[in-house]
């Protein structure tokens, strides 16, 4: 069987093209490669000298906002390198008035969920290094010091790293209901 090495780009169809150009380059960080407006595409790249495009945005989304009830994507996540990098983000996310999802951990890795303008949940996350089986889902605060969360994490991973662990109340952010 042939395999994958990872996942390479995606596309993301919107409404407003600069409105989420800003978001994705100005709050996110990602570096505009490439573009051809005619078209209506725009590519994104976290590691513009390793790989040409992760991310696009393309004009035509044929539905609303993914906040009036649609469901196209389940989240979009980009992972970062350090547990600073995470609470960097955290705070960015404030200053812009970002609209956040969840602050978690999986166990396995601590995650930010968020909305992008157009209402596409989105993820940033940090791995933490631990094994742990999922679903594993607990709120954190990033305001806490990061040995504290580390150390927090850890225990949760050693008392219930191989059964999994859901904080009551978070599993309809897990598995959104039907409506």
């Amino acid at each position: 069987m042939p395999r994958l090495a990872e996942l390479g780009h995606f596309g993301l169809f919107c409404n407003d093209m600069e409105v989420c150009t800003r978001f994705y380059r100005d709050v996110l960080g990602l570096q505009v490669t490439d573009e051809d407006l005619g078209l209506g595409i725009r590519f994104f790249s976290a590691r513009p000298e390793f790989e040409h495009h992760e991310f696009q945005l393309i004009n035509g989304r044929s539905v609303p906002p993914m906040k009036e009830g649609y469901k196209l994507i389940q989240q979009i996540s980009f992972r970062v390198p350090e547990l600073e990098d995470l609470v960097g983000f955290y705070r960015r996310f404030k200053e812009h008035g970002v609209e956040f999802d969840m602050v978690v951990s999986h166990g396995n890795a601590f995650g930010i969920y968020f909305f992008d303008p157009e209402g596409n949940r989105c993820e940033v996350y940090w791995q933490t290094g631990l094994p742990a089986r999922q679903p594993f889902l607990t709120l954190i605060d990033l305001d806490q010091p990061a040995e504290q969360l580390v150390a927090e994490n850890k225990e949760l991973v050693d008392r219930y790293g191989t059964s999994g662990y859901l904080q009551p109340g978070l599993v309809a952010n897990l598995i959104p209901e039907d409506e």
